[in-house]
């Protein structure tokens, strides 16, 4: 298959959702690694989950079974919100699986760049390598060597239920902050909810203060990370996150999310979305995907979070999130590089954006997203108007959960903006 015809097959299958229920399945460790690998068939794979939904990881397992039938995966999917913190566990008292879910980066305990330097994980050879999109090299390598490998692009912005917006009255998504605070109380007046928030959540509130930042922050300042990490700038004198963070503010003091969002969890995400009851949500746009299998009488589609006002520069969050590694201690990294090996294969290449509604690892400049859940947010992503995930390259895990537990003390009443920012900085240099 050549890559044009991947692309177009892709592009096809982007707004497709995905299917079935997914099977949870009990943990199953990889015991100790040794020197002497043996070509086993089998290994296990861990990954996060957030709902009942058919993961994409578990449709590359199926496929692989497929092509392999003398292969069996043993799947240790694992909630979300706590995923990062079991994966760790798991990894220091050796009985995680052989295939580890990753996030590229440094900026969560899940993370690549920290799970390689605590010698978690197995480097990965030129097969990996050669999956990294350009640029974002050292978001998966350390002192050289490769040790996730990607598995897509994600796009993290408004989850846009265009079905109940317009049973609201809303007939498009606001460009400009005057105009969403508008829509709220339109949202309101219809019974319904502008944005569902699970704010109990470190993933949920910390990706909805990140897309934020893209406009507020990152537009102005694309290279705002490598400023901090150079002691240029901080968050506390940053005009940017105190606009992010007012921001956030602004949409609970609004009534723009739904009541008890600060202590909601992903269910209510779900809930809310498939049953029409609110209309969007800040998370990856992959799970648009999911919700059109779980409510098809409904229409979602992506769009991007609008900036303070119609002049300014919109701006979106994107970047080759999902990664694959294999477990050091495992003791079947043969199966478990073939598996990797053949996630790379051009076959294969575009499955998991396919099975999780995202985008291809290449050719994002040049795709046709006009008819895909992405066609509002197309010449954004095609002209390259996005940033990474904030903390995709963030010095540690605690940055990110002080973002996180700060959006929701500014929920709860028992933070404010000032304060967010230096816990920030705290976490930052610690």
């Amino acid at each position: 298959m050549t890559q044009h015809r991947r692309v177009t097959r892709i592009a096809g299958l982007l707004a497709l959702p995905v299917t079935a229920a997914l099977v949870l399945a009990g943990c199953s460790g990889s015991g100790s690694g040794d020197a002497a690998q043996e070509d086993t068939n089998s290994f296990s794979l861990t990954y996060a989950t957030s709902n009942n939904i058919e993961s994409p990881f578990e449709v590359l397992a199926k496929e692989y079974e497929k092509a392999n039938p003398d292969v069996k995966i043993t799947l240790n999917p694992q909630p979300n919100d706590t995923y990062g913190d079991t994966l760790r566990t798991q990894l220091q008292a050796g009985n995680a699986s052989d295939v580890i879910e990753t996030e590229a980066g440094s900026g969560q305990t899940r993370s690549v760049i920290p799970l390689a330097k605590a010698n978690f994980l197995e480097p990965l050879d030129d097969t990996a390598k050669n999956m990294i999109p350009a640029g974002s090299e050292g978001l998966v390598t350390v002192d050289g060597k490769v040790y996730g490998q990607p598995l897509g692009i994600s796009y993290a912005g408004i989850v846009y239920n265009q079905t109940a917006a317009e049973a609201a009255g809303i007939t498009s998504f606001a460009k400009d902050e005057k105009t969403l605070l508008q829509q709220c109380q339109t949202a309101s007046s219809a019974g319904k909810t502008l944005f569902v928030l699970a704010g109990s959540t470190v993933p949920n509130a910390g990706i909805t203060a990140s897309i934020v930042a893209a406009t507020r922050v990152y537009a102005e300042t694309p290279d705002w990370n490598q400023q901090r990490l150079d002691g240029k700038v901080t968050f506390a004198d940053s005009q940017g996150w105190k606009d992010t963070l007012d921001t956030v503010k602004k949409l609970y003091d609004s009534g723009c999310f739904q009541a008890g969002a600060e202590g909601a969890g992903f269910d209510a995400i779900t809930n809310g979305m498939s049953s029409g009851s609110t209309v969007s949500f800040f998370g990856p746009l992959g799970s648009a995907s999911e919700l059109q299998k779980a409510a098809p009488d409904q229409k979602f589609v992506a769009e991007a979070f609008p900036p303070a006002t119609s002049s300014d520069k919109a701006f979106g969050v994107a970047s080759p999130t999902y990664s694959l590694g294999i477990n050091a201690a495992s003791s079947n990294k043969v199966a478990a590089k073939k598996f990797l090996d053949w996630i790379a294969e051009p076959d294969q290449a575009g499955l998991f954006a396919e099975a999780s509604g995202g985008l291809p690892i290449s050719g994002l400049s040049t795709l046709d997203l006009s008819t895909t859940i992405y066609a509002d947010v197309a010449d954004q992503l095609n002209k390259g108007d996005f940033t990474p995930l904030a903390n995709s390259n963030w010095p540690n895990a605690s940055v990110y959960d002080s973002l996180a537990t700060g959006v929701q003390g500014l929920l709860t009443g028992q933070s404010d903006v000032d304060t967010v920012l230096k816990s920030l900085d705290t976490a930052w240099d610690q």
